[in-house]
């Protein structure tokens, strides 16, 4: 594919080829929204080189609306089927290819549009702070190692059954986790623990995890704190700091985030009406749909459609 070079600069020089066959491609293109790329490459050789990741921040000092962050990385040893629903399978049929071993490069990009909704009235502590804001004063490119946490997430982008809106809101989710690990790369200084001194034990942090999922399963059918709460069995006040603690914002920042980068997803590439995406996400009228939408990013609905 001729654009590798600009996904991922340094794939060359593990040996990348860019003429290598497309097994898969995914992207999501959707003005002012989180977008990306997927694609899969057919290993033709053996792949000797180690995970990779690199953080391109782009800072524009004239129009810092034209500022942007790009996560990109490249993973080897996942192997595709064609047929997906025999990927599992031991015995491939006599009529199948078996699996491809691949090379998967990933590129994310967030637009300052995006980013500007997690740092508006925030207090910019350090480093990784400056660059969500795009007041870090200069460009640059940071290679960084793919850990196991980071890796999870890409295998779980490439390996999910979800389809249609819940895939949307499944990938959105786990690009902005990746985003999350990824930070810790402008960093440093020793770990400092936890501020909340509970999410030192493992069943209150998974508490907080199944917070998260929670939401994203209720995003046409709004949950309350309360509610939260009891299907976690976790103090109100516990559930909303550990929430801000592990995931950076609070929950119903998250919430709504979550709702309004799912209202674009339906409006530009499914095609829905205002009517018909205001419904979905459990909203009482289209006038408060039309006005939260507006809050989060800066457009009416109907500039969406195509």
């Amino acid at each position: 594919m001729p654009q590798i070079h600009q996904i991922l600069q340094y794939a060359y020089r593990s040996g990348i080829d860019p003429n290598m066959d497309v097994v898969y491609q995914k992207e999501q293109q959707i003005p002012g929204s989180l977008n990306y790329n997927i694609n899969r490459y057919f290993a033709h050789h053996e792949w000797t080189a180690e995970d990779a990741g690199m953080m391109v921040y782009h800072y524009n000092e004239i129009d810092e609306k034209e500022s942007y962050l790009e996560l990109r990385f490249c993973t080897t040893g996942n192997r595709y089927c064609f047929e997906r629903s025999c990927a599992s399978c031991k015995d491939q049929p006599t009529n199948c290819n078996g699996t491809q071993a691949t090379v998967d490069v990933f590129n994310f990009h967030f637009s300052y549009s995006f980013l500007s909704q997690f740092t508006n009235n925030t207090k910019l502590k350090n480093k990784k702070d400056e660059v969500l804001a795009f007041k870090y004063p200069h460009s640059f490119n940071k290679l960084f190692t793919v850990c196991t946490k980071k890796r999870n997430v890409l295998d779980s982008i490439l390996n999910h059954s979800y389809t249609d809106a819940l895939e949307n809101i499944f990938i959105n989710a786990k690009i902005q986790e990746l985003l999350l690990y990824s930070l810790d790369c402008l960093i440093d200084e020793k770990n400092e623990g936890f501020t909340c001194k509970f999410l030192y034990d493992e069943r209150s942090r998974e508490g907080i995890y199944k917070v998260r999922e929670l939401l994203l399963e209720h995003i046409g059918n709004p949950i309350t704190i309360k509610q939260l709460s009891r299907k976690v069995a976790m103090n109100e006040c516990y559930v909303k700091q550990g929430f801000r603690e592990l995931f950076g914002t609070t929950i119903f920042d998250f919430y709504q985030q979550q709702r309004m980068e799912h209202a674009k997803y339906l409006l530009y590439e499914k095609g829905l009406s205002v009517t018909d995406v205001s419904e979905a996400l459990g909203y009482s009228s289209i006038s408060h749909f039309s006005a939260a939408f507006k809050k989060h990013t800066g457009l009416k609905p109907c500039e969406l459609l195509k």
